[in-house]
């Protein structure tokens, strides 16, 4: 079993993927600082800063009945509240994550080098266009029936 275990753990496909694991948490770190330090700041003149993480609607008092002046305190009160706000601003956050992540991969994916594309194979064989054998190209006169053949 630990044969097994260190043949399945070696192999290329493993190692590959822990190494994307590591850099993708490297990679979400810089991510989440172009969101909060860039993008946001950028946008706030544009959104006026807002913020819905204080939006939410009571479904049933807690111990304390409402009306409660915060999240926070609808929380402690024990009461079961809908968070939309929470979930609106995750939202935002996700789609300028997934923004920002377009914009780095397409500039990386404009760096790559284009491929490099084969040279067309030139032929060796033609056809005589008299007898239909095939004949090396640079022959001038088909070995099958003997014609003289055209230049191309």
């Amino acid at each position: 079993m630990w044969k097994e275990f260190k043949e399945f753990a070696i192999k290329g496909n493993v190692i590959d993927m822990a190494v994307g694991i590591i850099i993708g948490a490297a990679f979400t770190s810089v991510v989440q600082s172009l969101v909060k330090d860039v993008l946001l700041p950028a946008l706030s003149p544009i959104t006026g800063s807002i913020d819905f993480s204080s939006a939410f609607l009571v479904i049933k008092p807690g111990a304390t009945p409402g009306p409660y002046e915060s999240l926070q305190v609808a929380k402690e009160a024990g009461a079961t509240i809908l968070s939309y706000g929470t979930f609106i601003n995750a939202s935002i956050s996700f789609f300028l994550v997934a923004f920002a992540v377009f914009v780095l991969v397409k500039n990386i994916n404009r760096l790559k080098r284009p491929e490099e594309k084969p040279a067309p194979e030139i032929p060796k064989i033609k056809e005589c266009t008299y007898c239909f054998t095939e004949i090396p190209v640079k022959a001038s006169r088909c070995p099958h029936c003997t014609s003289q053949l055209e230049e191309s």
